[in-house]
């Protein structure tokens, strides 16, 4: 299997919010995560073309759990391609993909097929893999479904984004059932059982824990590849994950302090220079950690901070300026509590985090 070696630019994705209205938000990053300008739609359609019938012996069996964004268009593209592919979804999403099926706009091909969804992950049996698509406050309440779904070799790809996940389901599932993964798309809903894709292609990045070539992950690999999702298995997943994480937490928590467009704080010296130092934390948080992230990290995700369109805005920033529940746990939060245990110091983004902490409290009690 070949591996990809990482670039720098290659960690950068944009950041996926499920259920916005795409006319109401800009996204921050390259369209596939690659730095690459947007394969067009034509070379994904040539890909989508109708397939042979597939044997048994060659088809994977996957759950997804959360019919979001993610989910509902990764499970889409899985199913689509001839593979078994359940949903676990509850309320409004449930209903609609059991009467009206999954529906995917996209520029890599539209799809509306019939699938199977269940609100009980114990009527489904062993899988293959199980991809946990939920957002990163809502994993706790699914880690003790997963149980049922696990067999010996079982593959649990959690997608949130952060770096706590995959030792957070890791304690429910046990450390070798999981696969660490990273989803580069812009993709929400537009309704109950209708995913929007916009913008470039929709990658999935995902290593085992110990970055092993192992016959899982070539298989859930070839997979993808045929269902027309770029599929990428680099050098090192946590290297990916971290930087990743360098690059969105500060943009987000201080965007989200500030109520400024990233145009806006990138161009006054001393909220750049606050971005800058929140970067330069948590560069020495993975290295405390002992992950490598390259020297050139921090000026490196600068530059690409400036390329990005001068309106844009993060989810976190609009999560809590709307009141709604964000990922501050997950992003600025992760920070802090992974630099007290480590002593690394995070004055920056332990400021970010408690300021937007007290927002997001009041916004609680509001609510």
């Amino acid at each position: 299997m070949e591996r990809q070696g990482s670039r720098v630019h290659g960690w950068f994705d944009r950041i996926v919010t499920d259920g916005a209205p795409a006319a109401s938000r800009r996204e921050i990053g390259p369209s596939s995560g690659t730095g690459t300008k947007p394969v067009p739609a034509e070379s994904f359609l040539e890909r989508e073309r109708p397939r042979a019938p597939r044997g048994e012996g060659d088809s994977v069996k996957a759950v997804v759990i959360g019919a979001g964004g993610i989910g509902g268009y990764f499970g889409g593209r899985l199913a689509a391609a001839g593979h078994d592919v359940r949903f676990v979804a509850r309320g409004a999403r449930l209903e609609a993909l059991r009467r009206d099926g999954l529906t995917v706009q996209s520029p890599a091909g539209d799809l509306s097929l019939p699938v199977r969804a269940t609100d009980d992950p114990g009527e489904i049996g062993e899988a293959d893999y199980v991809l946990v698509c939920v957002k990163t406050r809502q994993l706790p309440s699914v880690l003790g479904t997963l149980a049922p779904l696990i067999g010996p070799d079982t593959a649990v790809l959690p997608l949130q984004n952060g770096v706590e996940a995959p030792a957070e389901v890791a304690a429910a599932v046990g450390q070798e059932a999981v696969v660490p993964g990273i989803a580069k798309i812009i993709a929400f809903l537009d309704g109950p059982g209708r995913i929007r894709h916009v913008g470039g292609a929709g990658s999935l990045t995902f290593g085992e824990w110990d970055n092993k070539e192992t016959p899982r992950v070539k298989r859930l690999k070839d997979a993808l590849d045929e269902a027309g999702v770029t599929a990428v298995v680099p050098d090192d997943i946590w290297r990916e994950l971290w930087a990743k994480f360098l690059f969105v937490v500060p943009l987000g928590g201080l965007g989200a302090v500030t109520d400024a467009t990233i145009g806006e704080f990138r161009s006054r010296p001393g909220t750049r220079r606050l971005l800058e130092e929140a970067m330069t934390e948590i560069h020495r948080l993975a290295q405390a950690r002992g992950v490598a992230l390259p020297a050139d990290i921090v000026p490196a995700t600068l530059a690409f901070v400036d390329q990005q369109p001068a309106e844009g805005t993060s989810s976190l920033h609009r999560d809590i300026a709307s009141g709604r529940p964000s990922e501050l746990e997950a992003w600025t939060g992760a920070v802090v509590r992974l630099g007290e245990r480590s002593g690394t110091p995070t004055p920056v983004n332990g400021f970010l985090y408690e300021v937007l902490g007290l927002r997001e409290s009041r916004a609680a009690q509001a609510r």
